[in-house]
């Protein structure tokens, strides 16, 4: 969890947008099977994360930014691993395979060109992930560090999880948690546009 504070704060620097983090209380319980790809699952939740929290900010006339990761591999989607079992499992689909990290991005804000009407834009951003082949002993190894809870895929690219990366394809920041090329871009669209 530090790691993704300290991303946010990063990311936030580099933009030069100052914000306050505000967990979103939406409840990640979408039905995948509702949805026609990963893609569409994930840009859904990132924007009812930042529905939720704009709804409960909206006196303060927010610019919200939510975001949702997820890893997909032959099109299932993994998401933060239940447990260590489910850690273990996760290494050993990824082991000498490619997988896609996919972040959603939604940007909820009030037009005051349109009465302060909430305009929103959404992106996703995929990259690439190759893994080299992993041990038995690495995998039990990596899970002892209790640095797979609380990521997708099981794994933290921006710590010890890179030691399994033989290669990437896209995005760096994608993979870490916050794509700040897609998001720049979005903002500035959003200016241009005299929503901002």
């Amino acid at each position: 969890m530090r790691d993704w504070a300290v991303t946010k704060r990063l990311s936030g620097r580099v933009l030069g947008v100052e914000f306050r983090v505000v967990p979103s209380t939406f409840e990640e319980t979408l039905d995948k099977a509702l949805f026609p790809s990963p893609a569409d699952y994930v840009r859904q939740n990132a924007l009812e994360k930042a529905r939720e929290v704009y709804a409960r900010l909206q006196s303060e006339s927010p610019i919200v930014i939510g975001s949702d990761s997820i890893v997909v591999q032959d099109n299932i989607i993994f998401e933060k691993p239940q447990s260590d079992d489910d850690a273990r499992r996760m290494m050993r689909l990824f082991s000498g395979r490619s997988h896609k990290v996919l972040t959603a991005v939604a940007i909820l804000a009030p037009n005051a060109a349109k009465g302060g009407a909430c305009e929103t834009f959404v992106c996703v951003e995929e990259t690439d992930v190759e893994f080299g082949d992993l041990s038995d002993d690495l995998i039990e190894a990596y899970v002892a560090t209790g640095e797979h809870t609380d990521k997708a895929g099981g794994y933290g690219y921006q710590a010890l999880g890179a030691l399994f990366v033989t290669r990437i394809s896209g995005c760096y920041y994608n993979i870490v948690g916050f794509p700040l090329f897609r998001v720049r871009k979005m903002l500035e669209d959003m200016v241009a546009q005299g929503v901002l």
